[in-house]
């Protein structure tokens, strides 16, 4: 699709967004995730309608979005497969909404769900943020279809 080689030449960070399900963590790799607002403290995730993970937003009313790191690529992998999703071996704890926070992540944003927009093929998901920390390191890009690191 000519959309997405264009798109592709926009470099992005890479995210784990997770929550709770019938008490079960789940998860998947999101790299369209924006800062929406700051008063409210928003902000949006884009989710494919048809993903497993759409249900599990729209029931559990709440996410995390959890900021990968440079050493963090394997896991972005497992995350963006499709089907459930393994959190084994995963380290991570819960704040104020119960979604799971990745122990390791760069940084976090808990969030409550505020509303769910339609956008073509794909649900938004607005999130206000209720809890939220950052950390110390280097953050996972994505660019033309793989992955990569800052220099400098």
């Amino acid at each position: 699709m000519e959309q997405r080689r264009i798109m592709g030449h926009f470099a992005t960070g890479v995210t784990v967004v997770t929550t709770c399900y019938e008490d079960r963590p789940q998860g998947m790799t999101a790299n369209a995730v924006a800062s929406l607002s700051l008063d409210p403290p928003l902000i949006l995730v884009s989710v494919d309608v048809k993903a497993q993970m759409n249900a599990c937003l729209k029931a559990s009313d709440c996410f995390a979005v959890n900021i990968l790191t440079e050493e963090h690529e394997a896991l972005s992998v497992r995350f963006a497969k499709h089907g459930p999703k393994d959190f084994s071996g995963i380290e991570y704890r819960t704040e104020v909404t119960g979604s799971p926070v990745i122990e390791q992540a760069l940084a976090y944003v808990d969030c409550r769900v505020t509303n769910v927009l339609p956008g073509g093929d794909h649900d938004i998901f607005i999130g206000e943020i209720v809890a939220g920390d950052a950390g110390e390191g280097r953050p996972l890009v994505f660019y033309g279809g793989r992955y990569g690191k800052l220099s400098g």
